[in-house]
């Protein structure tokens, strides 16, 4: 699973530094969570994610699937 919160931004014209100061979280775990780079992610933080950017869980994952 990955986060799509990049495209959503896109897809709502706001900025990842808007997305930041709306979010109260240290920089660096936000990048982490925003690019990808964590293997887990707070229901707290989830839910914060989902009524700032006004969207589902669902809205906020893609599946990918690794090339082997």
């Amino acid at each position: 699973m990955q986060l799509r919160i990049l495209e959503i931004l896109k897809e709502k014209g706001k900025t990842k530094y808007w997305l930041y100061n709306q979010m109260g979280l240290s920089y660096q775990n936000f990048n982490k969570i925003v690019n990808n780079q964590t293997g887990s992610i707070k229901f707290e933080n989830l839910k914060a994610l989902c009524d700032i950017l006004e969207c589902t869980p669902n809205d906020l994952f893609t599946e990918y699937h690794n090339k082997k």
